[in-house]
C-alpha cells in the first residue's frame, strides 16, 4: 500500500518537474520523426520541447567600409527581427536547438547586411551617398532572410553614415550646409516669384472682372435707352393717332356744319359773339379768333363771316329803331 502511494507521489512530483505552462510570449517547438512542429497545447514537457521567446529582437549594426576613392566611412543601421513561424526549420538550422536561436540567427543577418552595404558603398563617392539610397538598395535584398535564416524582418533603418576621418566629416558637413543654404535661398526666391505671379494674375483677373462689369453696365444702359426710345416712339405714334382722330372729328363736324349752317349758333364762337354784342352796345364788336379756330378751314370761316354780318345787321337796326 505504501509503495503505491510513494509511486503515485513520485509520478506527481515528476509531472510537476517536467511539465511547464506555456506562456503567451513563447513559441513551443517539438520534434517528431525529423519534423519540427509547433506545440499549441497549454502544457508541454520541457525536456522534449523547445520554448523559444516569441518576441522581437532589435540590435544595431556598425559597418566600417570604404567608399569610392578609398575614403573610410562608417554606416550605422538598426533592425528588428522575430522568429518566422512559417520557416521554423530554417531558424533551427541556423540558430540551433536552443532558446537563443533568434539571436544566433540575427548574427548571421549582421554578416549579410555588412556584405550588402559594403558592396553598394564601394561603387559611389562619399558625397554621392545618402541614407535613403543605402536603404533603398539594402531593403529589397533582405527579403530572402525569412527563407534562409527563419527570421521575419520587422523593421530596418539606416541611422547615419559618416567619414571616419573627422576632417573629411567636417568638410562634408560644411558642404551640406552650403547646399542647404543655397537650396533655401532658391526656395525663397521661388516663393517671391510665385507671389509676384499670383499678384499679377490677381490683378489681371480683377481687371477682367471690372471690364466685364463695365460691359454689363453698358449693356444695361443700352437696353434702357432702347426701352426709352421705344416708349418715346410709342408716345409719338399715340399723339399722331390722337391728332388723326381729332382731324377726322373736325372733318365730320365741318361736313355737318356745311349741311346745317344753323348749327353755328351752338358753337363756342357764337356764344362769345352773343356775349360781346350785349356788353358793347355803342362800339364795334371785335371777335378775336385764335389760330386754333382757323383750324376749322376756310369754308367754316366763310360761313361764320356770313353769320356775323347777319348778326351785326340786326344789331344796327335795333339801335336805329330805339330813338
Amino acid at each position: 500500500m505504501y509503495y503505491i502511494v510513494a509511486l503515485f507521489a513520485a509520478i506527481i512530483v515528476w509531472l510537476l518537474y517536467e511539465y511547464r505552462l506555456r506562456k503567451p510570449d513563447q513559441l513551443v517547438l517539438t520534434e517528431s520523426n525529423g519534423v519540427i512542429n509547433e506545440n499549441k497545447s497549454r502544457f508541454y514537457p520541457r525536456h522534449f520541447c523547445l520554448a523559444l521567446p516569441n518576441t522581437t529582437f532589435g540590435t544595431q549594426v556598425v559597418i566600417e567600409t570604404a567608399a569610392k576613392g578609398n575614403i573610410d566611412i562608417k554606416v550605422k543601421l538598426a533592425y528588428t527581427v522575430a522568429a518566422s513561424k512559417t520557416h521554423i526549420p530554417a531558424l533551427i538550422k541556423v540558430g540551433g536547438w536552443n532558446e537563443n536561436a533568434v539571436i544566433k540567427s540575427a548574427r548571421e543577418l549582421d554578416t549579410i547586411i555588412h556584405r550588402i552595404v559594403k558592396e553598394y558603398v564601394e561603387n559611389f563617392k562619399i558625397e554621392e551617398l545618402t541614407s535613403e539610397k543605402i536603404y533603398n538598395y539594402l531593403r529589397p535584398k533582405l527579403d530572402v532572410i525569412e527563407e534562409r535564416l527563419g527570421l521575419e524582418l520587422i523593421s530596418i533603418t539606416v541611422q547615419s553614415y559618416d567619414a571616419i576621418d573627422s576632417k573629411i566629416s567636417e568638410a562634408l558637413k560644411k558642404q551640406e550646409s552650403a547646399r542647404i543654404f543655397e537650396q533655401t535661398e532658391k526656395l525663397n526666391q521661388q516663393a517671391r516669384i510665385s507671389a509676384a505671379k499670383a499678384r499679377l494674375q490677381a490683378d489681371e483677373e480683377i481687371a477682367l472682372m471690372e471690364n466685364e462689369l463695365e460691359l454689363k453696365r453698358l449693356e444695361l444702359k443700352k437696353s434702357e435707352l432702347e426701352q426709352e426710345s421705344i416708349m418715346a416712339l410709342k408716345r409719338i405714334e399715340d399723339e399722331l393717332q390722337r391728332k388723326k382722330l381729332q382731324l377726322a372729328y373736325d372733318d365730320d363736324e365741318l361736313t355737318l356744319l356745311k349741311k346745317s349752317p344753323e348749327l353755328l349758333m351752338l358753337t363756342p364762337q357764337a356764344a362769345r359773339l352773343a356775349e360781346a354784342s350785349q356788353s358793347m352796345k355803342n362800339a364795334r364788336t371785335i371777335v378775336s379768333l385764335s389760330p386754333g379756330d382757323f383750324a376749322q378751314g376756310a369754308d367754316l370761316i366763310g360761313l361764320f363771316q356770313k353769320f356775323l354780318e347777319s348778326a351785326m345787321s340786326n344789331y344796327t337796326k335795333g339801335n336805329v329803331e330805339k330813338p
